[in-house]
């Protein structure tokens, strides 16, 4: 039971899912905005402004080095973990959505030409990586979340 209220009580934690929590509803109401449609896929939907994936890494390293300290080794854990999981999000990721993108539209040309369904397969998913620029955005959105977090809730 004390593990359990250690969890509930870890601010590097909620901070984390507070930040994701947040990335995803501002990406759903942009989106709804853009496209003048309301998807609430798109509430746990990967890609899109902003990168909810920064957001959250980057709270936690934030929220790690202002309960550690920014010269703890935790924190340098954590900034690293949130590079990583950043620069994937606008490698290898943001390349993978292309190629969906490619694909599904070679499929949709090859079925409009008359040629029977290649594949029992749904699309393939086009949202999964993301721009500098959602990644920048989600970075600073996990930012102001872990500072606003430690200083208003701490």
């Amino acid at each position: 039971m004390d593990g359990l209220q250690e969890l509930l009580q870890n601010d590097i934690l909620w901070a984390g899912i507070l930040s994701w929590f947040t990335a995803q509803v501002v990406k759903t109401i942009l989106y709804a905005v853009l496209n003048k449609t309301l998807d609430f896929t798109r509430l746990v939907g990967d890609g899109g402004m902003p990168s909810a994936h920064s957001a959250t890494v980057t709270a936690v390293a934030a929220m790690t080095g202002l309960s550690c300290g920014f010269g703890s080794p935790l924190f340098a854990v954590a900034c690293i973990v949130a590079i990583i999981v950043m620069h994937d999000a606008m490698g290898v990721r943001l390349e993978t959505g292309k190629q969906a993108k490619l694909l599904n539209e070679m499929v949709a040309l090859f079925e409009a030409l008359g040629q029977p369904k290649l594949s029992m397969e749904k699309r393939l998913k086009e949202f999964v990586g993301h721009t500098p620029s959602q990644v920048i955005a989600g970075m600073l959105l996990g930012i102001a979340v872990a500072v606003i977090y430690f200083y208003v809730f701490l």
